[in-house]
């Protein structure tokens, strides 16, 4: 079925990512980098369906080819920790066949991307069939009409006019020097060090010991690249992706949608089921049981007896009259009521031991990652990186027993399993949640009990026989865990129930007899007449 899921990422160097590695990574294509002079190879990688870069009109043509668009991104940005690229990861309807997909691709990326400015870089990826999706890399500084790089941010310097601070970039500064605001220097004033300005210094006569002006600390970021990187864009981005996606499926007649708001945002209580992950549901289909897809099992179970116990409340509240027949049926609510509430808590009781199991397994792999994440930083990891030929036994020995524990774990990335970290301590939280519906609930059976208790007294003694029958009536007979607990709680014999059912049964069955021979003589005397 269709899903919603959209991911944005950036792929910046000071994670020790490159933008030449990411493009060829998923164009599956052999790429060389000629800002640190790697070469990246992943020709040997499987899953590529389609893949495409699209330019806006003013980028240079020669950008088609992916690796010079992305080596001139390279050169461009200087530092150490540049951000090169952002970067989409979308799941793909696979009710939609793969020229429909395309279609739905380009359409998108050119009305959200190309035509704000970006370069894109896209591919689609599918390596079992079942799971299509795309790798969206966009460029993320803007350009001039004459396809060059604009700036990222401009230096701002921060002025002093009348006591009043201000601030300007270079351009700027040329018209405010003419209305008297004036750059700030470092002088050394005594033992200390101070921002002033050029006039305010020479009349103390003290010495300036630094030729930079005073600046704001980040600059003054382009008015393009705010809004590119703004949560309210990215909020955008996100809705108009579930929007491309509905409009395709309704245009070719799939009756799917997707949502890309929360259970909360769209006013549903249910409780949302888990991702379970191709790994396990790969386990299902060989008859294994996997605890991913146990979880969304009693989550759609708990779903439905929540749909059921609502239904059950709304029906019980139109009740006004208190005849024998309400009563019986008030009690038979109630007790199915009780039988809900204690299945509820054998149910929380199969779940706290599944959420158990599942953090005894995690437990030891997440601590051992994290001690092996603070041994292997960041910036060793980056470092050691770029010098490939110097990689020591240590570090090598460090990576592998972290991606067996990733491995171990059931993730793919550092991202997994700080995901995966918190799921940890969310199931934990859902311990406590647990134990807390344990104690209402129980408290909600012992109210019941009360109630049942009253209700069923409320009638007078010689119309205890009607009254059972009339509960006969309305039962459903049906015998499990939960009903036999709730029969002991109330103190009543079910097998009271079964023996005046069955004399009901009989005494219809002879009532029926008696009745034949009747009807056959009337028809008799008809026909002689």
């Amino acid at each position: 079925m269709a899903i919603y899921h959209m991911q944005a990422k950036v792929v910046s160097r000071g994670s020790g990512r490159s933008a030449v590695a990411a493009s060829a990574y998923m164009s599956c294509s052999r790429m060389y980098n000629d800002y640190d002079g790697i070469q990246h190879d992943y020709t040997r990688k499987h899953g590529l369906i389609y893949q495409e870069v699209m330019l806006p009109p003013i980028a240079p043509s020669k950008w088609i080819d992916r690796e010079q668009l992305w080596n001139a991104v390279e050169e461009t940005e200087k530092t150490k920790d540049s951000r090169l690229a952002r970067e989409f990861v979308v799941a793909l309807p696979v009710e939609l066949d793969k020229d429909s997909n395309i279609s739905l691709l380009q359409d998108f990326i050119k009305k959200n991307f190309v035509d704000m400015g970006m370069c894109a870089d896209f591919a689609i990826h599918d390596t079992d069939g079942h799971n299509p999706h795309a790798h969206i890399l966009l460029t993320v500084r803007p350009l001039n009409e004459n396809g060059t790089w604009q700036y990222k941010t401009e230096k701002e310097y921060l002025c002093i006019k009348d006591g009043e601070e201000k601030g300007f970039t270079a351009s700027e500064f040329k018209t405010a020097q003419k209305q008297g605001w004036e750059k700030q220097y470092r002088y050394k004033v005594g033992k200390k060090k101070e921002y002033l300005t050029s006039s305010a210094a020479q009349e103390k006569g003290y010495e300036r010991i630094d030729k930079h002006p005073k600046s704001s600390r980040y600059g003054r970021q382009n008015p393009i690249s705010e809004q590119w990187n703004s949560d309210e864009q990215l909020c955008i981005w996100r809705a108009n992706w579930a929007d491309a996606v509905n409009e395709m499926l309704a245009r070719n007649q799939i009756n799917a949608t997707i949502d890309h708001r929360s259970f909360a945002d769209q006013g549903i209580t249910e409780q949302p089921t888990i991702h379970e992950g191709y790994m396990a549901q790969n386990m299902e289909k060989k008859g294994m049981i996997a605890d991913r897809c146990e979880i969304n099992r009693q989550i759609r179970a708990d779903n439905k007896m929540l749909r059921e116990l609502k239904a059950k409340v709304a029906k019980l509240a139109k009740a006004v009259e208190k005849s024998v027949p309400i009563i019986a049926e008030t009690l038979e609510v109630i007790r199915n009521h009780m039988i809900f509430t204690q299945y509820h808590l054998l149910h929380n009781e199969m779940q706290k031991e599944v959420i158990h199991d599942w953090m005894n397994h995690f437990n030891p792999i997440l601590n051992k990652y994290n001690t092996v994440k603070k041994k292997l930083n960041p910036i060793q990891h980056v470092k050691l990186n770029q010098q490939l030929t110097t990689v020591t036994e240590e570090i090598e020995e460090l990576k592998s027993r972290k991606e067996q524990l990733i491995f171990q774990a059931q993730c793919s990335t550092d991202k997994d399993m700080t995901n995966l970290s918190k799921k940890y301590d969310q199931m934990n939280n859902n311990l406590d949640i647990l134990d807390s519906q344990d104690i209402s609930l129980k408290k909600q059976l012992e109210k019941d009990a009360a109630a049942f208790r009253e209700e069923k007294f409320r009638p007078e003694p010689e119309q205890y026989t009607e009254l059972l029958d009339t509960r006969i009536q309305i039962r459903h007979h049906r015998r499990d865990i939960a009903a036999n607990e709730v029969d002991y709680l109330n103190v009543e014999d079910p097998d009271v129930f079964s023996h005046r059912a069955w004399e009901l049964k009989y005494q219809r069955e002879q009532e029926m007899r008696r009745n034949q021979p009747a009807r056959a003589k009337k028809k008799s005397y008809n026909m002689e007449l």
